[in-house]
């Protein structure tokens, strides 16, 4: 069965698409009746600088969603990624039926070294080139924080876009990217790839059997919100949003965050830096009716992201609400502000 698509919505001329169809050996296929294919842009995908944290730090060649979106959709050559002096994830499921056409990166000798490797045509000049003469934008996660900033440009084209996790690093500049999107009508998601990974998915069927879910423990590595996103992405995949205060109980790099939801129940997150809390990502739901744990494989996390994406793209299926993924900044915001200030904090205080 084929699904039309109307791409007037983001290249201004209408076209026919297909359905997205699974397939056990390559991954999915967007190929459909005119056997046309989506054009991608990629910004800020040749190098990365961890410099979330506010202290600026150099940006070294190759990051791991740069190099896994870019051969999701192109392959890559394996000589060429032997002799890639950088990060470089090979994807190990693939997309058909949509290409990285044009890459950018800040540091343009990194995005050509992405490029050459990777069989992308073009090496943008400009984020705003980038998103010239493409039907889809992806931003990636940087190390910035900031990736957000690149996403406004494509908006206001009608280029649906894709901003890699964090959104954002308060909520603030969340809702002004968010703004944008529903001013502008067009297609746009931010996500963890952990909402998607098929053990959640997994957990979200059998916890019907639990009746009323009253506590729920997510755990992960890293930096509250730059990493915690992710464990508190695994629960919001299972609970839905309302979450309406933040208590952190915990200490620098040790964070123990109660999260008060309006469903009569309680997340408890707890996100360590690696050096001190060398904790994986797991989730535990709580209900009367008895208690389910995971700890998820992380396996083809991205592919499955980028699955979702297209999703919304070719059919229209939102699964990230962007208000939701507003919400989730800043209930991890109102975490850190907590820490800080040792008390409770509403959310609607970091709004």
């Amino acid at each position: 069965m084929n699904t039309p698509l109307d791409r007037r919505r983001f290249i201004s001329r209408a076209i026919v698409a297909s359905t997205v169809a699974a397939s056990a050996s390559s991954g999915i296929s967007l190929i459909g009746e005119d056997k046309k294919t989506l054009r991608i842009g990629l910004l800020s995908a040749g190098s990365y600088g961890a410099s979330y944290t506010g202290t600026p730090q150099p940006r070294t060649r190759g990051s791991h969603h740069g190099t896994a979106f870019a051969t999701t959709f192109n392959g890559f050559d394996e000589e060429k990624v032997k002799a890639f002096k950088g990060t470089f994830v090979r994807a190990t499921k693939h997309i058909d039926g949509a290409k990285v056409v044009k890459v950018w990166d800040p540091n343009r000798d990194d995005a050509a070294a992405l490029a050459d490797v990777c069989s992308i045509p073009t090496v943008a000049d400009s984020p705003e080139a980038c998103i010239q003469d493409v039907d889809l934008a992806l931003i990636v996660d940087d190390g910035s924080g900031e990736q957000w900033k690149y996403a406004e440009a494509a908006l206001r084209a009608g280029v649906p876009t894709f901003c890699d996790k964090p959104l954002a690093m308060n909520a603030k500049d969340a809702a002004k990217i968010a703004f944008i999107a529903k001013e502008t009508g067009t297609k746009f998601m931010s996500a963890s790839s952990l909402r998607f990974i098929p053990d959640v998915l997994k957990m979200k069927e059998d916890m019907q059997k639990l009746g009323k879910i009253r506590l729920c423990t997510v755990t992960g590595p890293g930096d509250l919100i730059y990493y915690g996103i992710h464990a508190l992405s695994m629960a919001y995949a299972l609970l839905g949003p309302g979450v309406i205060s933040a208590h952190n109980v915990g200490r620098e790099n040790g964070n123990i965050v109660r999260l008060r939801h309006q469903s009569d129940l309680d997340i408890l997150l707890i996100v360590g830096a690696r050096e001190y809390m060398n904790a994986g990502f797991s989730i535990q739901l709580h209900g009367e009716k008895g208690s389910l744990r995971v700890e998820p494989s992380l396996k083809d996390l991205y592919t499955y992201l980028l699955e979702n994406f297209l999703d919304l793209v070719l059919h229209d299926k939102v699964t990230v609400p962007i208000d939701e993924e507003v919400e989730v900044i800043a209930a991890l915001e109102a975490g850190r502000v907590s820490l800080d200030t040792g008390k409770e904090v509403m959310l609607k205080e970091v709004m």
